[in-house]
């Protein structure tokens, strides 16, 4: 109908602005002309549908003329080698292989080949070029065929020995007759040495695991920038987990650091025996093929495990507050002590013991119970006022009007131990003015 065709051109328009006001020329491509293709920088548009996938055929079609008609300068075969590992994989018979995409140039049995590594370049010699039967993919399992001499474009299995650490992504490089082997280390591990910064590691954190040089720069990169907080990373690997990389991060168990004793596998296997050893060690292993897939993961944990050990502390962290007595909401004098407070400064939980500084330090017992307005509740903030109730197991006989009274202010009981667990577990729970009142009850008790 008129309108449908009205509300696509609309659309049309509407993409065709925000593209152009990102700098890049577009138009539909059923509109372009022959000097749009050829000699402009227009970027032709194919509308698609995912319900019916109208619109997919188009865009494979134009792929292919684009690369035709546009890209055929790049897309010449020339001599020069240029190979790209895909894959490393232990192959039953042949040992450690590595999958080879040879775009350029010739791979011949018997070169000197240098591999990428996290540890630096590896030269091996090329003991055996394979390819699968015509029409079956690598992965199949099958009888491979063999070659003296692979001419790119194409997909090839290598055989050689000190293949275990090359790293998918890289390039790979032949030591030809007038090279220098050592100007050829450098090339390959150029790469690698421009991500250095990106690839560092600190003293603590988890381990990360990718398939791909780039797929590791990616994750890593959204780990420390895209994550709040940060994700610290202590060791980076790619491709498979083996039982060595479990042993390796097993030590932030004994750095005090069991939260980091973590494996963040992206879109790579992990051996049967590497997690056997991760259960013994205290190890775990997140594995997904979707970056926030894994930092999902991730994040649950360290959730529940801040909740764990906040919970553990909870009976050591005492957190700071200060209250008034109000003198006409006095409801019982002795075991239990039950007043209605204003909570002058600070936080009041249950389970925070009360003291009464002025009168030589006098404890007068741990609040058991909050009330207000009928209701029960775990916590009173600054300004509320509040029915408490305080008991002192260890001295029941303390009772309001003998040895003290609303003229006296009640204080949390701080110690150095429940000060550490508060900065420890509870720091996102203290606002600034909160731990201003822990610096000054630190000189009301005398803490260092």
């Amino acid at each position: 109908s008129e309108g449908t065709v009205q509300e696509f051109r609309s659309r049309a328009d509407s993409a065709k602005l925000q593209l152009q006001e990102q700098g890049v020329n577009s138009n539909i491509y059923w509109e372009m002309g022959d000097e749009d293709w050829t000699n402009s920088d227009f970027v032709p548009l194919v509308p698609t549908s995912a319900v019916t996938g109208e619109g997919v055929q188009d865009i494979l079609l134009l792929l292919c003329q684009i690369a035709q008609r546009k890209l055929w300068r790049q897309l010449m075969w020339c001599a020069n080698l240029q190979a790209t590992v895909l894959e490393v994989k232990a192959i039953d018979g042949l040992g450690m292989t590595v999958d080879v995409l040879v775009v350029n140039g010739y791979l011949r049995e018997g070169d000197k080949a240098v591999f990428c590594t996290l540890n630096g370049p590896v030269v091996t010699e090329i003991r055996g070029l394979l390819t699968p039967p015509p029409s079956r993919e690598m992965r199949i399992k099958s009888e491979y065929i063999h070659h003296k001499e692979i001419k790119g474009a194409l997909g090839v299995k290598l055989i050689g020995n000190g293949l275990e650490k090359v790293m998918a992504g890289t390039p790979v490089m032949v030591v030809g007759e007038y090279d220098e082997e050592e100007d050829i280390k450098q090339e390959v591990m150029s790469d690698l040495s421009k991500l250095q910064d990106k690839l560092s590691t600190d003293k603590k954190g988890v381990m990360v695991q990718a398939s791909t040089l780039g797929a590791l720069e990616a994750l890593l990169q959204f780990l420390r920038e895209e994550t709040k907080p940060p994700i610290p990373v202590s060791a980076i690997g790619i491709g498979t987990i083996h039982k060595r990389d479990v042993t390796k991060i097993s030590i932030m168990n004994e750095k005090g650091c069991p939260e980091y004793a973590t494996v963040l596998a992206f879109d790579v296997p992990v051996e049967r025996d590497a997690r056997e050893h991760a259960n013994d060690v205290n190890v775990r292993i997140f594995t997904a093929d979707i970056i926030y897939h894994l930092f999902d993961q991730f994040t649950r944990f360290m959730e529940q495990l801040t909740e764990k050990r906040r919970e553990d502390a909870a009976g050591i962290a005492v957190f700071p507050s200060i209250v008034k007595i109000l003198p006409q909401h006095v409801f019982n004098q002795k075991d239990p002590i039950i007043v209605g407070v204003e909570v002058v400064e600070g936080i009041l939980k249950v389970g925070t013991p009360l003291c009464v500084p002025a009168v030589g330090g006098l404890t007068v017992g741990v609040v058991t119970s909050i009330e207000c307005n009928g209701r029960e509740q775990e916590t009173a903030r600054k300004g509320s006022s509040v029915a408490i109730k305080i008991v002192n197991e260890t001295n029941p006989t303390i009772t309001y009007g003998r040895q003290f009274d609303a003229s006296h202010s009640l204080y949390s009981q701080l110690s150095r131990a429940s000060i550490d667990a508060l900065k420890l577990h509870f720091k996102d729970k203290l606002e600034n003015e909160d731990w201003r009142l822990v610096v000054k009850l630190k000189k009301v008790f005398g803490i260092i």
